[in-house]
């Protein structure tokens, strides 16, 4: 954090406007014990949009450490005046309890653990999701799928190590996964899920033997991959520089706005670098090897 304001934000930046799909929560600690939160950012997402944000400084009772300053930024001076946690437990009961959390990696899980027992306060009943997880099975090919490396994949704003920054991206994560590989979020949940997800393997001989392919809008082991994969093609997680074809599933949600998905914009961009990466649709490529295969 850059610059902080040393008088606390209002806890609520918007208001809830309807029952969230899930709810992203982000802390950030003052020092290495782990339930000295100093900051809470959460967000809730419904149909894949942000339906509220509530974020708060946090005076954590506890010492606050170089190492964790540097880091975020937050000094005691910051948090002068603002609530403890005993205060403000209620209002993340409230956001939390009885809905789907999501965070990246279960340290914010754990943090609220540690400081509901040291608050003498009871644990927050909520389902917890793992971004880290969601993001390790839907882009397996990322060196690192720390949360400021799969911004930048994704080409999400953020501010890292700004709680309320981090839950916002955690929660594009989640969008972007379920957009991406066609799994739900009741499907991320089941630890099944994604080892069922796998792509198929790819024909041995085929018209589209040799073609990596990347599919938007459709799962990646549902029917239309199992089709190409038929015809020789290496059904890929996300477009890189060896990807030849993009194919916009019929059944893709996005309807006019697929050109902003995050796969199609990545295509693009590739192609203006000279890229010869083809993006078509699911019934005109149907169409051509209907052709071939006759």
């Amino acid at each position: 954090m850059t610059s902080i304001s040393t008088v606390p934000p209002p806890a609520s930046l918007v208001a809830e406007t309807a029952a969230p799909d899930f709810v992203v929560i982000d802390v950030e600690t003052a020092c290495s014990r782990v339930g000295s939160i100093c900051q809470v950012g959460i967000v809730g997402f419904r149909n894949g949009m942000e339906v509220f944000a509530y974020e708060t400084l946090v005076d954590p009772l506890d010492d606050f450490s170089y190492f964790n300053t540097r880091i975020h930024g937050i000094t005691c001076d910051h948090v002068m005046g603002a609530p403890t946690f005993g205060d403000i437990h209620a209002a993340i009961d409230g956001h939390l309890a009885g809905r789907i959390t999501v965070a990246h990696s279960f340290f914010d899980k754990g943090a609220l653990g540690a400081a509901c027992a040291a608050h003498g306060r009871p644990v927050i009943d909520t389902t917890w999701l793992d971004s880290v997880r969601v993001a390790k099975r839907a882009w397996p090919e990322l060196p690192s799928h720390r949360l400021n490396v799969l911004t930048k994949f994704l080409g999400v704003r953020h501010k890292h190590h700004d709680a309320l920054s981090d839950a916002r991206a955690a929660g594009m994560v989640i969008v972007r996964a379920i957009e991406h590989t066609g799994i739900g979020l009741a499907g991320w949940l089941s630890p099944a899920s994604g080892r069922s997800r796998a792509a198929p393997k790819p024909a041995a001989t085929g018209p589209l033997r040799g073609e990596r392919v990347v599919i938007v809008g459709a799962a990646r082991d549902g029917e239309l991959a199992r089709s190409l994969a038929a015809a020789g093609a290496r059904i890929m997680s996300a477009v890189g520089t060896t990807t030849t074809k993009l194919v916009i599933s019929d059944d893709q949600p996005f309807g006019r706005f697929v050109t902003a998905h995050v796969e199609h914009r990545r295509a693009e961009e590739l192609r203006r670098g000279g890229a010869a990466i083809e993006i078509i649709a699911e019934g005109d490529l149907r169409g051509r090897l209907a052709l071939a295969l006759t």
